[in-house]
């Protein structure tokens, strides 16, 4: 099984799960709302909220007959620690550590 470490990291891996849990900062979001300003489909949305959810970064809830998405901050606690370890990022500071990992690691091939 997994690490929780390494599930949070695999969830923050793509672009368009940082930009949903950046959104869910200012506030909970129904799922049509989070979906809105992207050009995939709801079933694409709910996969990556999905993710998210699966890796304790977010929470849904059903609300009538609505479900909504909040933000889990609790959840990045433990990466943030990590990440402090190295002494070079901020808490939770995901785009200096996105740019430090393209400069140490070689591009793969995309699946």
């Amino acid at each position: 099984m997994a690490h929780p470490l390494d599930i949070v990291f695999a969830a923050l891996a793509d672009p368009t799960r940082r930009q949903i849990l950046s959104m869910l900062l200012e506030d909970d979001m129904a799922v049509t709302d989070v979906a809105d300003p992207f050009d995939m489909s709801l079933a694409a949305i709910s996969k990556h909220l999905g993710i998210l959810a699966g890796a304790g970064l977010i929470s849904q809830e059903k609300r009538g007959r609505v479900k909504w998405c909040k933000l889990e901050p609790d959840a990045l606690r433990d990466a943030s620690i990590w990440m402090q370890g190295f002494g070079q990022f901020e808490a939770v500071n995901l785009d200096a550590f996105e740019r430090f990992l393209a400069q140490e690691l070689p591009p793969r091939d995309h699946e």
